[in-house]
């Protein structure tokens, strides 16, 4: 019981490090390390009526209805993950950029692979949903984003919308957060302790989460494999947003707004990175990708052992 404790926790710290990242979900560490359905029936629990398993059965019942321990665990593995990781990964992001996207872009790779082998996509319906799943994130991806300063209804509606996406793998909550331009707020929030702005993002998280991952349970209940083909979908499509040769775009709104900047990404051949931007680094960044792609497969090869033992 220790050692899954130990190990739920450090797939939380797994979780936290990746949803620092804008183009990487935490939700793809739930789906590589077994736990996402898991996850999903715990958070969906935490409903009106966990009130009235406490008020009618009292506390022990109520902890198992929520998944406590498991919630728990995983969140103060999350919690550990963002607090102590997201400095390494910023400092990455700021002075190694191309190998640590390499190695997201395995990750991610792996991550399908590993998808297909629990529910390959068969049937007209399964190819269709798929592609549904990849073209909506393609669309995410290259969809040009407006940076605004934020208002508070704005934070919380981000909550709400970040939140959601952080629990799909392939859709990073951070990505979702740069889209709608409050990326640079929230993060400064956090570094001021700005307790309102914070309080309203919180709010916003929570209302999103007890909504979506009911549906999402109920999406899984009844239309598995559907299900699985769109996320596996969303992870293809995610490839987009972590391949390491790309570049940011920004140009003024054509309404002349000097507050308004459009920001599109453009993805590039590691030879047209050489000449627009400088050195593709092509090396570092196909064996960062391949200690991705083999994390998840010695992830993979670990939990098939900890099940037959």
């Amino acid at each position: 019981m220790v050692r899954h404790h130990v190990g739920l926790f450090f797939k939380g710290v797994a979780m936290g490090a990746a949803d620092v990242v804008p183009g990487v979900s935490g939700g793809t560490i739930a789906f590589i390390t077994g736990i996402y359905e898991q996850l999903i029936t715990a958070l969906s629990a935490l409903s009106p009526a966990a009130l009235r398993v406490l008020y009618q059965r009292g506390p022990a019942a109520f902890w198992r209805h929520v998944h406590g321990t498991f919630l728990c665990v995983l969140v103060s593995g999350i919690i550990f993950g963002v607090a102590t990781l997201a400095r390494l990964v910023n400092h990455l992001l700021a002075f190694y950029p191309l190998p640590l996207w390499g190695f997201f872009f395995g990750l991610i790779i792996a991550s399908v692979v590993f998808v297909w082998r629990q529910a390959p996509v068969r049937g007209a319906p399964s190819w269709f949903a798929l592609v549904l799943g990849a073209g909506a994130m393609l669309a995410l991806v290259f969809m040009p984003t407006v940076q605004l300063q934020a208002s508070l209804p704005v934070v919380f509606v981000s909550g709400m919308v970040a939140i959601c996406a952080m629990i799909l793998p392939g859709v990073s909550g951070s990505f979702i957060l740069l889209m709608l331009g409050v990326y640079p707020e929230i993060l400064g929030a956090v570094a001021r302790f700005d307790v309102l702005v914070l309080l309203v993002f919180v709010a916003g998280c929570a209302t999103g989460l007890l909504s979506f991952s009911r549906l999402l349970q109920w999406l899984l209940g009844h239309y598995h494999r559907l299900t699985l083909a769109v996320l596996t979908g969303l992870l293809i499509g995610s490839l987009a947003a972590v391949w390491p040769w790309r570049v940011m775009m920004r140009q003024f709104s054509t309404t002349g707004d000097p507050e308004r900047v459009l920001v599109a990404t453009e993805v590039l051949s590691p030879w047209l990175y050489a000449e627009r931007v400088g050195e593709p680094q092509l090396l570092l960044v196909v064996c960062a990708a391949a200690v991705g792609l083999g994390l998840v497969f010695m992830l993979e090869t670990s939990a098939a052992r900890f099940q037959r033992a």
